[in-house]
């Protein structure tokens, strides 16, 4: 039956879900929270594995963007006067390391103009020809918004986090799980 199978997603998510396990346990076993590590970039165009690094009990940068994420840990370093943060985290480009050289740039927009997009459309509420308007390209765009409307059935099973933002996911957000885009 599987012997025809070649390696896919399928087989990519099985590994973070398989870690999500092992991680319960060891909260289980010793009265640990164990914290979903999803960021709101991941979390909006679904980028994320349900039952995998969306897991958790508590999800701290549920409501930050991937872009923040990184000049956080920047901030962070430089408070700290040392690298609490090991450089080579923050350089290393991202990735969700579930297949050999895999790249978020592989799949997504680079963070920049994902996040850019993201807040214009999730915070400031504007359309796909409002943000088309202010510069981006309306093929990127369009993939951005069904992406994050692809999506919102992983975020309504996600755990609590803080908010940060004007429309968290948590409270502010409101879309039904199916929905009909039209461009």
């Amino acid at each position: 039956m599987f012997k025809n199978w070649s390696f896919d997603v399928a087989d990519e998510n099985i590994q973070a879900r398989i870690r999500a396990n092992v991680l319960f346990y060891f909260s289980n076993k010793e009265g640990y929270i164990v914290l979903a590590t999803s960021n709101k970039s991941e979390a909006a165009v679904g980028y994320t594995t349900i039952y995998g690094d969306m897991a958790g009990g508590f999800a701290p940068i549920k409501d930050v963007y991937k872009t923040w994420v990184y000049r956080l840990a920047k901030w962070i370093n430089e408070k700290e006067g040392r690298e609490l943060i090991p450089e080579r985290i923050i350089e290393k480009p991202p990735s969700a390391e579930l297949r050999p050289n895999q790249k978020d740039q592989d799949t997504l927009p680079p963070y920049e103009v994902l996040d850019a997009i993201l807040m214009m459309y999730i915070e400031d509420g504007l359309s796909v020809e409002e943000i088309t308007a202010r510069g981006f390209e309306r093929s990127i765009v369009e993939r951005v918004v069904k992406m994050v409307h692809r999506a919102e059935y992983k975020r309504k099973q996600s755990p609590l986090g803080v908010k940060v933002t004007r429309v968290s996911f948590d409270k502010d957000w409101r879309m039904p799980i199916v929905k009909r885009l039209k461009f």
